[in-house]
């Protein structure tokens, strides 16, 4: 295992969780305060970053936070030390901590704070929501030497190739001859300089998102034997990837009132706000982590009788019930399901790398509501 840094942390983490799939212009996603250029040996990982947590990270020796909720929602006049929000970003840079924050991509991706709360929720057969990002999809091509055909398939299936639907390490394989002749100053993995040389290789062809576009490609020069490897990549016509905002799957059928009770349970919070016939039956659910309001339709549309979602304003409540919609609201703290599902998977992407990181999820409960 190798010590690291904050930009190989974050770049780690940007390779699950791009920017580029944030669903809201202007998101002020990224590094908010301090430096990734240093050491990082631990990581806090949080919902949102007040001074309490900052003491946690300093307690457990952290040197970045990486938050669900930016610290800084919009620009700053200034930078006061005698206010609170002044008071929090100078205990960060006197302790020398980066705070990293990852909102509306980390909803959007696969893995993220949607499909963990669907996942707490027990949902089978999940699907995107609300789609906000579509993905370019690749087929890449390569030729190599029959001996190492098994070894390139598992660094590209490593890199993230391969993916399709609900499957990993998808490849095909053809069989055939190789043909080149090595000129002056090559320094071939096989054959002689001035001779035509044939070779029994294999042709792999593996689909990739672009997103893994550039991993796969350096993972597939690093692992194969070739100082000048023969391969193709090209865009497909066939649908791309999609990506989004909430989740819709299903339970085994109950009332809304048995869901709601299963809601509590599930996502740990003691009451939940309830609208529609609490001995309706419901099976097909909507969730979507933090303010749901804006997406009452979408829900209605993909056939939910249930959405589960945070700060349900009260004209929005009677709209969902005019359209038959119920509602089921836990609060918007329920997206904390982020700290571990986080930790895990940063946890596993470094050992994965052989990358010495230790991630600590915070135990600190930053819900500002009290339920009396």
């Amino acid at each position: 295992m190798k010590q690291t840094n904050g930009q190989e942390i974050i770049q780690l983490f940007e390779s699950w969780s791009p920017k580029k799939i944030a669903a809201k212009d202007g998101d002020p996603i990224g590094l908010a305060i301090g430096t990734l250029n240093k050491s990082v040996s631990k990581v806090l990982v949080t919902l949102d970053v007040n001074e309490d947590v900052v003491d946690e990270a300093i307690k457990n020796g952290c040197e970045l936070i990486i938050a669900h909720h930016p610290p800084i929602f919009s620009k700053l006049a200034n930078v006061r030390t005698d206010l609170p929000k002044g008071k929090l970003i100078e205990k960060c840079i006197k302790n020398d901590i980066a705070v990293y924050a990852a909102h509306t991509n980390l909803d959007v991706a696969e893995g993220g704070v949607n499909d963990l709360l669907a996942e707490a929720l027990q949902l089978k057969n999940c699907e995107v929501l609300v789609p906000t990002f579509s993905e370019k999809m690749y087929k890449l091509a390569v030729f190599v030497p029959e001996d190492h055909a098994d070894e390139l398939r598992q660094a590209l299936a490593g890199a993230g190739a391969g993916q399709i639907g609900d499957y990993d390490s998808c490849s095909y394989t053809i069989s055939g001859q190789g043909r080149f002749r090595a000129l002056n100053g090559a320094q071939p993995y096989t054959g002689e300089i001035g001779k035509l040389h044939t070779e029994a290789e294999v042709k792999i062809e593996v689909v990739v998102a672009e997103m893994n576009k550039n991993k796969v490609l350096r993972a597939m020069l690093n692992h194969h034997p070739y100082e000048e490897p023969a391969y193709d990549l090209y865009a497909l016509e066939t649908p791309a990837k999609e990506m989004g905002l909430g989740r819709i799957g299903t339970v085994d059928a109950m009332t809304l009132k048995e869901f709601a009770e299963h809601v509590k349970k599930s996502l740990n919070v003691p009451k939940v706000r309830a609208v529609g016939d609490l001995n309706s039956k419901v099976s097909k659910i909507a969730v979507l982590g933090g303010d749901g309001n804006k997406y009452i339709y979408a829900a209605k549309r993909a056939g939910a009788d249930v959405f589960v979602t945070g700060d349900m304003y009260f004209h929005v409540a009677q709209d969902a019930e005019s359209i038959g919609l119920h509602i089921v609201d836990p609060g918007h703290h329920v997206e904390s399901v982020m700290k571990e599902g986080v930790a895990l998977k940063m946890a596993t992407l470094c050992t994965e790398n052989k990358i010495e990181c230790a991630f600590i999820a915070s135990k600190l409960s930053t819900e500002p509501f009290q339920f009396i």
